[in-house]
């Protein structure tokens, strides 16, 4: 065991030498550099899966009672302060160790065909594989300010990856976003870590929870400060995980590649504020305030999540709102104290919504072979429809990503998000209701999606989106630019078989750009419209390599859920998360149960799975090709026969679907607010400094100059005059100071 554990300190720095090596080689030597760059791609795969290797023994280690292990070096050391760096080996970091690097491997083994056709692709992996350092950096950590440190290296990775096409107007706006909203989280972190120093003298994480308690329980301080401190250091976690109100930047983060929203929006960026939670968690319970504002919260951030989702047409935000409802429901068990089932749904979420993401990246590579670079029109999902015939794999995934989000057994996100809904119902009613509501909502906006993704018919209009000059053959993502790049345009021309009625793209020359493109022959078929011939592409298929993640992430989505499944060894209960998280629960004061019930646990079963249900028939009826199509999207149509209350319902509907739309008006008021409120400030500012400050200083000097001026022409140029004057003056003042002492001796 200490063997093992005594190598931990390397896990955080293993991914570095890749960023490294290709910033030094595209420095010194580019072109050797860019010519070797599937090598990269593969040392990042092997360096990650070094790391996961390595994390699974840990977690078996700790499965089998070898609980918990910490080692830490001073950093600097004085009379009034000691910093030490260090590493925490515990059930929540071998969880999180688990989750970065099987997610990340994945999406890196994606990323390599799906930005293949990219300027950009060493960029990409440059910064993919600094993003997964730092992550693990963070998890490690055994202090808060080790933690802040690799919290702002996250940050700086997720800004860099939002904005990877930096060209893109669109893009450079989202980073930017996400990187200042993030900053009000990031400076209520470092406040409440000064805070918790000030009171307790101490980063580390044992010694931080062992005075607080003391402190509490001594009563020697105001409880006032711990709660202050405790909710900033909850912002930090509310900003990373888009939690409400700092959640804005979420949506707009689906600018950067596909792949960046499956890693930094399922398993590492938005898991951070988690782990943080999770992390801090035994000093957030004894302060009742804060663990109540945790739940809270949380509960908003369920409800309002899933309602903006219902009517997102872009299927990379539609997924992202439903990223923000599902971190939600983890903040809300965090908050009731069910730390086991936080760290479930955690687990099955992310395998889950990477699946979904990945899913997604798919289906976008595929509508792009037939619109053309354009991600207005690619995620869209109101040109999509009847994809189940051309991307069957992607369907199939997708669709089993679909039901465990929604929680229809046995798939992974049921045994938690069950045990959730459960717990809320002891915890608060009010609660209980808001979180079954939005199950059935997610259930609605998730089956939403996949009918109008994959059922009925393709609604891309052809003559309007394809067969232009401008339209990209391929998914050609180069730098942002929406032209079809000239490199491909040098190389793949359209030649006509002579023995086929088909046309294909073919190649003049060797393909310069990148030796892994592959199966790019697709066929072309000829339609007539108007008596015009039109040239396009139907979707296809992705290639093996962007195929095996998602079936490897299958896997997950049908059997991580079983790591929470109750079993039966000689009439006590266990599960392996259960045993897996003894030291955490332990640390939080919890006493596990080795009961279970299953009657109740059917019964429980039996009402989440119907409120699922009954979402996923509304969303059939409502967009099932059979009854309404997206084109003819008009839920008022729904009650036209309903006589006097159609009114009535007309404006419900339309007030439902504009504030989802809207996005809640949320971004909107925040503009007013303080986009627009602190721009007219600083011009208030800016015009109380130029013609006030600087107005009563020139002042000053004007009316000196005008003085002067005017002085100037009552002198005559003789001495006795002036002294004459002088004399004068010096009479009549003292004359003055006389008659106030006079005045004060009587």
């Amino acid at each position: 065991m200490e063997h093992t554990y005594q190598y931990t300190w390397i896990v955080p720095f293993v991914p570095l030498p890749v960023p490294i090596a290709i910033g030094v080689g595209l420095l010194f030597v580019p072109t050797a550099t860019q010519s070797l760059r599937r090598m990269w791609a593969f040392l990042s795969v092997l360096l990650l899966s070094i790391i996961m290797i390595f994390s699974a023994a840990l977690s078996i280690q700790q499965i089998n009672g070898n609980l918990i292990h910490q080692y830490v070096w001073s950093w600097t050391i004085n009379n009034d302060c000691s910093l030490e760096f260090g590493y925490l080996i515990d059930p929540l970091t071998s969880i999180m160790l688990l989750l970065i690097t099987t997610v990340g491997i994945m999406v890196l083994i994606y990323s390599d065909n799906y930005m293949s056709h990219d300027l950009g692709y060493l960029r990409f992996f440059a910064y993919m594989s600094f993003s997964n350092a730092s992550m693990l950096g963070l998890v490690t950590s055994s202090n808060l300010i080790q933690i802040y440190i690799f919290w702002e290296l996250v940050g700086m990775c997720s800004y860099l990856l939002i904005g990877f096409w930096f060209t893109r107007p669109i893009a450079a706006s989202a980073c930017q976003k996400a990187f200042i909203t993030n900053r009000v989280g990031d400076f209520g972190l470092l406040l409440g870590i000064l805070g918790f120093y000030f009171l307790t003298g101490s980063f580390e994480f044992r010694d931080l929870f062992e005075i607080t308690n003391n402190l509490i329980a001594g009563e020697e301080i105001n409880s006032l400060f711990f709660t202050l401190y405790a909710s900033l250091l909850f912002v930090g976690a509310v900003a990373k995980s888009a939690q409400f109100p700092l959640h804005v930047w979420l949506p707009d983060a689906m600018e950067g590649p596909t792949p960046i929203s499956a890693l930094i929006h399922a398993a590492t960026m938005v898991a951070a504020g988690i782990f943080l939670v999770a992390r801090l968690l035994p000093l957030f319970t004894v302060i009742p305030y804060v663990i109540n504002l945790i739940s809270l919260i949380g509960i908003i951030t369920i409800l309002l999540g899933a309602t903006l989702a219902l009517a997102q047409r872009d299927i990379k935000k539609s997924l992202a709102y439903s990223t923000m409802s599902q971190l939600g429901y983890i903040m809300l068990a965090l908050g009731m104290g069910s730390y086991r089932v936080a760290l479930f749904h955690l687990i099955t979420h992310a395998y889950s919504k990477a699946l979904l993401f990945l899913g997604s990246g798919s289906i976008i590579h595929s509508m792009e072979t037939i619109i053309g670079y354009s991600p207005d029109k690619s995620q869209n999902m109101a040109l999509m429809g009847g994809l189940t015939k051309y991307v069957p794999i992607t369907k199939t995934s997708f669709l089993l990503g679909t039901l465990s989000l929604c929680g229809i057994p046995p798939l992974a996100c049921f045994w938690s998000k069950d045990e959730i809904l459960n717990d809320s119902w002891l915890y608060s009613p009010i609660f209980a209701i808001i979180a079954c509501f939005t199950a059935g909502l997610t259930a609605f906006y998730m089956f939403r999606m996949y009918l109008l993704t994959f059922e009925g018919h393709l609604n891309v209009n052809f003559k309007n989106y394809s067969g232009k000059k401008n339209s990209a053959f391929y998914s050609i993502s180069i730098w942002g630019k929406e032209e079809e790049s000239k490199a491909i345009k040098q190389n793949f021309v359209l030649s006509k078989i002579k023995n086929n009625d088909s046309i294909y793209l073919g190649s003049k020359k060797k393909n310069t750009i990148d030796v892994n493109i592959r199966n790019i022959m697709r066929s072309f078929i000829i339609m007539n419209f108007f008596k015009k011939k039109i040239i396009f592409l139907y979707p296809h298929e992705s290639d093996n390599t962007m195929l095996l993640p998602l079936l490897v992430l299958v896997l997950f989505t049908l059997f991580i859920g079983s790591i929470g499944i109750p079993f039966d060894q000689g009439g006590i209960y266990f599960d392996i998360l259960s045993n897996w998280l003894t030291p955490s629960i332990n640390l939080l004061h919890s006493n596990s149960n080795n009961s279970v019930d299953w009657y109740e646990f059917v019964e429980n079963a039996i009402f989440s799975v119907s409120i699922a249900s009954f979402g996923i028939f509304i969303a059939y009826i409502l967009y099932s090709p059979v009854y309404l199509s997206f084109q003819n999207f008009n839920l008022i149509n729904l009650f036209v026969q309903m006589g006097p209350k159609r009114i009535f319902w007309d404006q419900i509907i339309n007030l439902i679907y504009n504030w989802s739309y809207n996005r809640g008006y949320i971004d909107g008021f925040y503009a007013k607010i303080f986009t627009s409120g602190i721009r007219g400030l600083a011009e208030l500012i800016y015009f109380f400094d130029r013609q006030i400050i600087d107005g009563i200083t020139n002042g000053f000097g004007v009316t000196s100059f005008f003085v002067g001026e005017g002085i100037k022409y009552g002198g005559g140029g003789r001495i006795s005059s002036y002294l004459f004057l002088y004399l004068f003056y010096l009479s009549f003042f003292l004359f003055l100071v006389f008659q106030v002492f006079q005045e004060l001796l009587l």
